[in-house]
């Protein structure tokens, strides 16, 4: 039965509203790989000394369930390995039996927390055979330092206010704003953080933690954008891989934030919701799905419109209702969040509220902001960021606030301190073993197609699940879950598989 949370950084984009939007694929401009330079001796050959999780933010109960907490040191900046020293956080879940090695595990993002996936792993097959281990990456939960750009409180405060301006269209407004956002990040955690908090950063940080553990070879199992820092790694040392899944991959040649392909995406997913919803007489939107769109905007529309609501608490549901689609085990949860709204008025909010910030936990938006202005194509035209934002809403009218709320304005990324990164591209990885890539045909925030490009340009085989889940390798689906668990434990390649959910 499908039944575990994943957590990832991609909400859906809500018009460019929404908080915590989407997540995910390949590296650009990754070097080939290389012996570690004499400078990082250190960092490699350090020891790990396990302790208590109880003292790691996030880590709180993880030591109940038999998981260890520990630190690893890695330099900031990989080109000033004498430098600062950033500490990252890692959990693991000690092997039951025979003890293959150390399994690595991301749970996607950007800005996911993974301290504590292995939990979540614990009733699998994989502690027989596996130490599970979580790392929240630099920036992220109990690593140091953390990035770090404005309270919960601040962001939200920044919501309320700038309902009145995209009322009025005050497109300078809305990106001094913007600006403002980008330098709070430089003042609240350093340029040199900022600089050094991407995929490829994180990729090394995964090689350190490979060696630390006493492992020759990376086996990896990764969510979402953990496709992306697979992939990544895969580039960056493909003689250092022993064993990678890559489930819910995005597209190796998009951006984080693809405005149209991941809007479409979701709107696939609110009709499939829809048309189960319909089959109930009381269903929120309607009996009839082809008006579950228009009742939709009926009912959250009027909250922009509303001065006492407006943009925040349009964000807030919009950001529950993305969260939801991630898979249909949420949806009996967004049905009854949609009707306590269409039935409470300003007090329907808070159902909605609850169900946003459960899937919004363990991951930071100033992370994902950080990652995504690194490595996605820069927008600094107003007339070409009007044309993204127009076929974004045109791919998914449900995140379409109206005609009122349209604007030109430029996001944080065109004012970010600090240059991009990363270029989009297919990845080429000679030398690299087989990986095994599992996708979606109806995953909301990974469209299948990227799926299908990753595992060609892997030359891997691909495991289709029929179905809307976002991320379904142990969940209990046995025609995923059994050919994968043989090729981490055994390397037995499956062939190409494609079963539905049930």
């Amino acid at each position: 039965m499908l039944e575990r949370r994943r957590i990832d950084g991609r909400r859906g984009r809500g018009a460019a509203i929404a908080a915590l939007l989407l997540a995910i694929a390949g590296c650009g401009g990754a070097e080939p790989a290389a012996p570690p330079a004499p400078t990082l001796d250190r960092f490699y050959a350090q020891q790990v000394t396990w302790e208590s999780c109880d003292d790691y933010a996030g880590g709180e109960g993880l030591s109940a369930e038999g998981l260890d907490c520990a630190r690893i040191d890695v330099p900031l900046d990989y080109a000033d390995p004498d430098g600062e020293v950033a500490r990252i956080a890692i959990s693991r879940l000690p092997a039951e039996g025979a003890r293959l090695g150390s399994l690595l595990t991301n749970p996607g993002g950007p800005g996911g927390a993974g301290l504590s996936l292995p939990s979540t792993l614990k009733d699998t097959p994989l502690p027989r055979h596996f130490d599970v281990i979580g790392v929240d990456v630099r920036g992220v939960g109990a690593s140091s330092p953390r990035l770090v750009c404005r309270s919960e409180e601040q962001m939200r405060e920044d919501a309320i206010g700038a309902s009145s301006t995209w009322v009025f269209g005050e497109v300078d407004q809305l990106e001094e704003e913007s600006e403002d956002y980008a330098m709070s990040c430089v003042h609240g955690s350093g340029r040199t953080l900022l600089a050094n908090i991407g995929t490829v950063d994180v990729a090394r940080d995964f090689d350190v933690i490979r060696a630390v553990l006493g492992d020759e070879k990376l086996t990896y199992l990764g969510f979402s954008y953990g496709t992306r820092l697979g992939s990544t790694f895969a580039q960056m040392f493909p003689d250092r891989v022993r064993a990678m899944v890559l489930d819910g991959p995005i597209d190796p040649a998009s951006d984080i934030d693809d405005p149209v392909a991941s809007n479409a995406a979701f709107q696939r997913a609110f009709e499939e919701y829809a048309t189960d919803c319909a089959r109930a007489p009381d269903c929120p939107l309607g009996t009839d799905p082809s008006r579950a769109t228009e009742n939709y905007l009926a009912l959250v529309r009027p909250i922009l419109r509303d001065p006492a609501r407006g943009l925040a608490d349009y964000a807030t549901v919009t950001s529950a209702v993305t969260a939801a689609l991630y898979s249909p085990l949420y949806w009996p949860d967004l049905t009854a969040a949609l009707t306590t709204l269409r039935d409470g008025g300003a007090t329907g909010m808070a159902g909605v509220t609850t169900l946003s910030d459960d899937y919004d936990e363990g991951v930071s938006w100033d992370v994902y902001q950080a990652v995504r202005c690194l490595e996605d194509t820069r927008v600094t035209d107003r007339a070409v960021a009007a044309a993204r934002e127009r076929r974004g809403r045109e791919a998914a009218p449900i995140f379409d606030p109206g005609p009122e709320f349209d604007t030109k304005a430029l996001d944080e990324c065109a004012f970010w301190p600090v240059p991009p990164n990363w270029q989009p591209h297919v990845p080429e990885t000679p030398g690299l073993p087989k990986v095994v890539v599992v996708a979606s045909t109806g995953d909301p925030a990974t469209p299948y197609e990227g799926g299908v490009r990753l595992a060609r340009s892997f030359d891997s085989p691909l495991i289709t699940v029929e179905g809307t889940q976002h991320g379904v390798s142990f969940l209990g689906l046995t025609c995923v879950d059994e050919p994968v668990l043989d090729y981490l434990v055994e390397l037995t390649l499956p062939s190409d598989t494609r079963c539905a959910t049930p």
